[in-house]
């Protein structure tokens, strides 16, 4: 890892380029020590897949020392990747039907397997989430089995439906508004997950967990669901 200035208060420290459970740990393991030793010093603190953005604050220490401080940091983490403790599990229900899922008969051709076991894939990972962007509260999941880790569409949709559950690569995401959109979507979630009245906004944070739950149709209709 390596700590780059991109301003005079703000900088980078880039991990492997790379996108896999263990690097997301180190940037996890970094992020969590930087807020405990340098929390006074920082303005903002933005983890990603192999990255950590941040911002410092130059009335309270100067760009040369803060470097000091971050590379001690740096320097004093454990070698080995360990768990981040802490880490919630958010768990959404989803409706894997056709009605709702028109690319995963596509997935399991591409997979050469069922559709029943392209769901249990799905369904049978813990996902990190890795970042959050592209649109309020869409979050970037991995890692998915590589079984059913289909590419995106060279086309994409004009309009995803809100609460989509898509797959693209080694990444899967669930869009929480109506939108453009490229990735295989596999199911629907009946559930919100944009609260404007929430400081947090969304139901997912950088470095959480995400578990996805399959549902039946009435379920889903019951939890609110639109076919």
């Amino acid at each position: 890892m390596k700590f780059s200035f991109l301003s005079e208060n703000t900088g980078i420290i880039l991990f492997e380029q790379k996108i896999e459970c263990a690097n997301f740990q180190r940037v996890n393991q970094c992020t969590q020590a930087i807020e405990i030793h340098l929390s006074e010093f920082i303005v903002d603190l933005v983890p990603a897949y192999a990255s950590i953005h941040i911002v410092f604050n130059l009335v309270k220490v100067s760009a040369e020392t803060f470097e000091i401080l971050l590379n001690q940091v740096i320097e004093n983490l454990s070698i080995d990747v360990v768990e981040v403790t802490g880490q919630k599990t958010v768990t959404i229900p989803v409706y894997y039907g056709s009605e709702v899922a028109p690319d995963i008969g596509l997935v399991a051709q591409f997979s050469n397997l069922t559709i029943d076991a392209v769901i249990a894939l799905h369904t049978s990972i813990v996902y990190d989430v890795y970042a959050i962007g592209f649109a309020p509260g869409f979050a970037y999941l991995g890692n998915v089995d590589n079984r059913i880790a289909m590419p995106r569409k060279e086309s994409p949709r004009q309009k995803v439906v809100k609460g989509s559950v898509g797959i693209a690569d080694q990444q899967t995401a669930i869009y929480p508004s109506d939108s453009p959109g490229g990735w295989q979507i596999i199911g629907r979630t009946a559930i919100s997950l944009i609260d404007y009245n929430d400081e947090r906004l969304t139901k997912f944070e950088t470095g959480g967990k995400v578990k996805f739950n399959a549902v039946t149709r009435q379920d889903f209709i019951d939890m609110g669901g639109e076919l």
